[in-house]
């Protein structure tokens, strides 16, 4: 089969994940010998090579990076389009072009294109905290750059944004103008567990607000009805619950519904509640009611990314790690003081 045989198919003879795979060919981590051995037989019985593409790769480079964005039923494509037209931006000032591969099992096309020698380095998108491109990458000798960071990132290089920084500031934003009870308008439940970022804007907000002794609540849109429904019922239990300063994460919707349910009882922004735009992807100034924002711009993580890639590509040395971007605080006014009694109907 010779260089062919994906290690996919090493994996699957072998009956154990891909990862396993790496770290027995690599010694990265500890295997037993027993794994180490099936692998071992598996790899004779089915002729793999791992370094067939490498010595492809090294005559000649192709002026092409993969884009690997699996396109799933709760994609919300504006968002991560907004991405890849960062990417393919930032690819085209450094004379490269996109192959994008949207395929839901993310790491089929992954292995495909760097079995195929096509592409000269591999950009990761909607990572996963548990993504299953992560051992993948160590196995393949095609440079690859995460942009987003998975919960195991030993040998990775990772570019995103600061969300633990931008969490806490916006924390501060609230605590400062004298908030002593806040909420988080969290992402979809499926987001905890297919994105990796939710969960640690979640934790560094529990945490953030234990430091600065405020009452903090989060609540996650879910249940019955379109999601509209969703957002905006969850709106409606942090008001209840007393929160007089929102975080809001998520997409357009989202920040609509809270704007919605603002309206429907009569509260002034900022004056009776106020909001903060967390991490959002879209332009909050051109709500019906502008908010302050600490966005998440792709054009600052892709251009990064591309960057390291093209280093990669070019044979340079690039230390493994997670590159974070401090956040930038916008200012809308939809922050102040909360009134003494803020009347909040319920009607």
């Amino acid at each position: 089969m010779g260089s062919t045989v994906g290690i996919d198919e090493v994996a699957r003879a072998a009956g154990v994940s891909i990862s396993t795979v790496s770290y027995a060919l690599s010694g990265k981590r500890p295997v037993s010998v027993a794994t180490r051995q099936r692998v071992e037989r598996a790899v004779a019985d089915l002729g793999y090579s791992p370094n067939a593409r490498a010595r492809m790769l090294a005559a000649r480079r192709t002026q092409i990076f993969a884009l690997t964005e699996p396109l799933r039923p709760d994609t919300h494509a504006p968002t991560h389009m907004a991405f890849v037209l960062a990417a393919s931006i930032a690819a085209r000032r450094k004379e490269y072009d996109i192959l994008l591969l949207t395929e839901a099992e993310a790491s089929a096309g992954m292995q495909r294109v760097a079995d195929s020698g096509l592409v000269d380095a591999i950009l990761v998108l909607d990572v996963a905290p548990n993504d299953e491109r992560v051992g993948l990458s160590r196995a393949i000798d095609t440079p690859t750059v995460f942009i987003g960071v998975p919960t195991d990132t030993a040998g990775l290089v990772c570019v995103d944004l600061d969300f633990a920084a931008a969490t806490r500031r916006a924390v501060d934003a609230l605590a400062d103008a004298g908030h002593t009870r806040i909420g988080l308008l969290g992402h979809t439940p499926e987001a905890y567990e297919l994105s990796n970022f939710p969960p640690r804007v979640r934790d560094a907000f529990r945490r953030c607000s234990a430091e600065r002794g405020v009452t903090a609540q989060v609540r996650i849109p879910d249940g019955p009805g379109a999601a509209s429904e969703r957002f905006r019922r969850a709106a409606s239990d942090l008001i209840e619950g007393g929160a007089t300063g929102i975080l809001v994460q998520g997409n357009e919707e989202a920040h609509l519904s809270v704007l919605a349910e603002a309206e429907r009882r009569g509260l002034r922004i900022p004056a009776d509640l106020s909001l903060l735009s967390l991490a959002a992807t879209h332009d909050t100034g051109s709500l019906p009611v502008p908010l302050t924002a600490i966005p998440l711009v792709p054009q600052d993580s892709c251009d990064l990314a591309v960057e390291l890639a093209a280093r990669l590509a070019a044979g340079e040395k690039v230390a493994p790690g997670i590159r974070l971007i401090d956040p930038l605080f916008v200012d809308r006014g939809s922050i102040a003081l909360p009134a003494a009694s803020p009347t909040r109907p319920t009607a």
